[in-house]
Parts: C-alpha cells; sequence; structure tokens
C-alpha cells in the first residue's frame, strides 16, 4: 500500500523497520533555529533521519525572496539520495507541530514527482500518546540515488500570482492566523496584511483539539463552500513564507480536492516589491 497524504501511527508502526521506508524528523522553530536539531538528538523515531527547514528544505534568503525562498533542487536531490530515499521509498515525514512544517517538506517531494510521501498523523506528539518510542540512536543510511522528475506546474511565481488575480482564474488562500491575514499584528514580517482578494483559511483548523486531521469529507465540505465556483485546481496557497500553506495544500489533497498549488514566496516576497499592492481588513 502506498501512502501519499497522511500515515497513521499504528500504520506506520507497523511498517517501521521496512527497508523501503525512510522516515524524516522535521521539527523546527522559528523562534529557536537550533531547537528542532537538539530535539532530534534527543530523541526520535528510530531510523529517522533530520531534516532542517532553513538547512535544507529553503534556498538562500535574498533582498528579492521570502523568508523561505524554495531550495535548490539538484542540491536537495542529492541529499534525498544521500539519506537513502530512491524512487520506490516510501517516506514518512513529521514533526511535532501537528504537520506546520512537516508538510513543506510532503509539498518538496511531491514537486519532484515523488507520491510516496506522507505526513504522520498528530506527529511526535500523538506517536507518543499512542505508545511508541523513540530513540537516540542515529540511523546507518546507505546511500542511493536520487532521480527527480520535476513538476513546476504546482507552484506559482508572484507575477503569475497577480495576473490570475487579474483574471479572477485563481483562487488564493491565506493559511495565516485571522489576526495577521487582517493586519491588526504582524510578529514576524515587515508588513502588516494579505495579498488582496486573498482568502483566510488558518490552517489549524484542518485540525481536531487533538492534533489530527479532520476527517476527509468533512474537509471537504469546509474548502468546497470557502471556494464558492472556484474548482481545486484554480486554487494557490500562500502564508507568510510557504511553509504553513503546504498544511492547506495537504489538507485539500486528502480530502480529495487535488490539483491545488502553492504560492512559495507567499507574504514575505510579496512584500518585497512596493509596486505590490497590500490590503487590511
Amino acid at each position: 500500500m502506498v501512502y501519499n497524504t497522511l500515515i497513521s501511527a499504528a500504520d506506520l508502526a507497523q511498517h517501521a523497520t521496512n527497508k523501503n521506508w525512510v522516515i524524516f524528523d522535521c521539527r523546527f522553530s522559528l523562534s529557536d533555529k537550533q531547537a528542532g536539531a537538539k530535539a532530534y538528538r534527543q530523541g526520535h523515531l528510530a531510523g529517522a533521519r533530520y531534516a532542517d527547514l532553513e538547512k535544507d528544505l529553503s534556498g538562500a534568503v535574498a533582498c528579492f525572496t521570502g523568508r523561505h525562498p524554495l531550495p535548490n533542487f539538484k542540491v536537495l536531490a542529492q541529499k534525498l539520495g544521500q539519506w537513502g530515499v530512491n524512487s520506490h521509498t516510501q517516506v514518512v515525514v513529521y514533526d511535532d507541530a501537528n504537520g506546520a512544517f512537516a508538510g513543506r517538506f510532503w509539498w518538496l517531494l511531491r514537486c519532484f514527482g515523488h507520491e510516496n510521501v506522507a505526513v504522520l498523523e498528530g506527529g511526535l506528539s500523538y506517536w507518543l500518546k499512542q505508545g511508541y518510542s523513540v530513540t537516540t540512536t542515529l540511523p546507518q543510511i546507505t546511500g542511493t540515488t536520487f532521480r527527480p522528475y520535476p513538476n513546476e506546474n504546482i507552484c506559482l511565481s508572484a507575477s503569475e500570482v497577480e495576473a490570475g488575480l487579474a483574471r479572477k482564474s485563481i483562487c488564493l488562500i491565506d493559511a495565516r492566523t485571522p489576526e495577521r491575514y487582517r493586519g491588526e499584528q504582524e510578529p514576524i514580517d515587515p508588513v502588516a496584511g494579505h495579498i488582496p482578494s486573498a482568502l483566510n483559511r488558518p490552517f489549524q483548523k484542518n485540525l481536531t483539539p487533538e492534533g489530527l486531521f479532520l476527517p476527509a469529507m468533512v474537509l471537504q465540505k469546509q474548502f468546497t463552500s470557502l471556494l464558492k465556483s472556484y474548482s481545486a485546481t484554480q486554487v494557490v496557497h500562500n502564508c507568510g513564507s510557504g511553509v504553513t500553506a503546504c498544511h492547506n495544500l495537504l489538507a485539500m489533497e486528502y480530502a480529495g480536492l487535488t490539483g491545488s498549488k502553492l504560492y512559495a514566496g507567499s507574504w514575505s516576497e510579496w512584500i518585497t516589491n512596493k509596486n505590490r499592492a497590500i490590503a487590511k481588513v
């Protein structure tokens, strides 16, 4: 069986020793950028490699980029091979933030045409609540070759977003909290507000109080109501820096609303150009 959206702790536990499965720990903290790697060393799922949001899953920040620009795909492909991932590997990614960071890696692998990737439901905390263990032992990795087949149609640039909004051919969904979307507070970026015409769907709405994803049918109903006349393939997701937006994209895929896209630069890139309009509600 192939897992390409979510995987439960019970299902992962059944396959954790499968040599064709590779697990990644994606824990990260925007306020303490060493916290994720430190937490990994203190305990992680057996066999898990650590993937750092900024060192592995993002590229270099420049004056015209957002806070987490896309990584160099050639470099990431090489790292995947070094981590033991090939085209047939089932990849599982997790974090301790209900998928907020793991979703980024999930989306990047799909960018590479690698469909066999799933986010662990509930992350590390739910794994532990279910009675499963962690280890401090580092994995012994046998490198391989990862051959990407990039899908360039699932990511939009700022100019493509501008054009799509002008033509009303896309529906832009912002995954940030309502306070940030409305421009009432902005703890991270230098400018507050949102991209004009963007709708607000905080990624936290995809989750139950326990940190699990809502049932697929519930998510489908909620997103369909939000989209109105737009189809899933017309949807583009954004957030502050193109990370938590992947959570909404994952939720839609899980709900059977396939084909939405990502504006990877998101708000932090949008505001680097003063000629781009901003809105506040």
